[in-house]
């Protein structure tokens, strides 16, 4: 059992995060495709996408563990949305992150040379382990991320409202019934193994995932005091919800007709806004100067299709309703996690 301790901080501080990340989100898949038995929502998915994995994903598939836990992409590249950054985030993270997370993997041995590589920060291992993620994202995760983003909105929806009339102490009580109980200040979570978890003021981000099925993850940096666990929750709960996923096209339709109606920059610069970003990074994400960025900004603002604010000294753009609908999916709100 993992027993997760409240304060009346912590209650005050719990989130819900739009999503753990592309990263995590494609490490979650490939466990999932390496399982001897599926859950029924996802042998459609596994009838679709097995035996398409391409030799360039061999790194991050032989890092799947043969037992215990798995490799924490999460801490290892973040959790952004989109693959790409999840990708330059890996390539940058800190080498003694890097070997901290590989150590408790047991991996199949034969591949400990590599492995120890990686872990000793040869550069070549980790350019591998970084193309790995992006080649299995485009088969695992990528052609289905439409319909993906549409049920993470619904399940934080669900979570919101449940909040308005319950609070938070309800949105606890409600998330997975019987594999977790809210037994006041303890939230208990079926493991594995006994677990104790003090979240001592930092709160908890409740994080939604598409690839996990009746179980639940509690991940945190247990080296780091200040960050703040993450609680992953299931978001498809049946086989209904799970069949309504794996029909969507890979978005390739909507980019192109996206581009063709703004042009390529543009229609790039809207996407990369989706989820909130500032001028600076917009310039970043896109290859162009800040000035030409701030020009893109400008352009979707009018056209209805973003907004823009200020967060002290900081400007924020967010893609508005109408902008959400144009890439294709719901709408969506600033930032990647909301207050309750």
């Amino acid at each position: 059992m993992l027993r997760i301790h409240f304060t009346a901080d912590d209650l005050a501080r719990t989130r819900v995060a739009t999503t753990i990340g592309a990263a995590a989100e494609t490490y979650y898949s490939l466990e999932m495709l390496n399982r001897r038995s599926l859950a029924a929502p996802f042998r459609q998915w596994r009838a679709r996408v097995a035996g398409r994995l391409p030799q360039a994903a061999r790194p991050l598939t032989v890092l799947l563990p043969l037992r215990g836990p798995g490799l924490d992409l999460l801490a290892l590249a973040g959790d952004s949305s989109e693959v790409d950054q999840a990708v330059d985030a890996l390539l940058r993270a800190p080498r003694a992150r890097v070997r901290r997370e590989l150590e408790p993997v047991a991996f199949d041995p034969l591949h400990a040379s590599w492995a120890r590589a990686l872990a000793d920060g040869d550069a070549e291992a980790r350019r591998q382990l970084a193309a790995a993620l992006a080649a299995c994202h485009r088969v695992t995760v990528g052609p289905y991320r439409v319909a993906a983003r549409s049920r993470l909105d619904a399940v934080r929806a669900q979570y919101a409202r449940t909040f308005l009339d319950r609070g938070v102490e309800g949105l606890l009580a409600s998330l997975c019934p019987p594999l977790v109980r809210w037994c006041p200040p303890v939230l208990e979570v079926r493991h594995p193994r006994p677990v104790e978890v003090h979240l001592g003021g930092r709160g908890l981000l409740i994080a939604p995932t598409v690839f996990s099925w009746r179980e639940l993850s509690l991940l945190y940096d247990p080296y780091d005091d200040e960050s703040v666990p993450r609680l992953t929750v299931p978001a498809v709960t049946d086989p209904a919800t799970g069949s309504g996923l794996w029909h969507s096209g890979d978005g390739t339709a909507t980019d192109e007709a996206l581009g063709t109606l703004l042009g390529r920059t543009r229609a790039a610069a809207l996407r990369a806004i989706a989820d909130g970003c500032g001028t600076t990074e917009l310039a970043v994400r896109l290859g162009v100067t800040p000035a030409a960025a701030s020009q893109h900004a400008k352009a979707l603002r009018g056209a209805g299709l973003i907004i823009t604010s200020r967060r002290g000294g900081r400007v924020l753009h967010v893609a508005t309703a109408l902008g959400h609908e144009l890439l294709g999916g719901a709408p969506r709100g600033a930032g990647d996690e909301a207050p309750l």
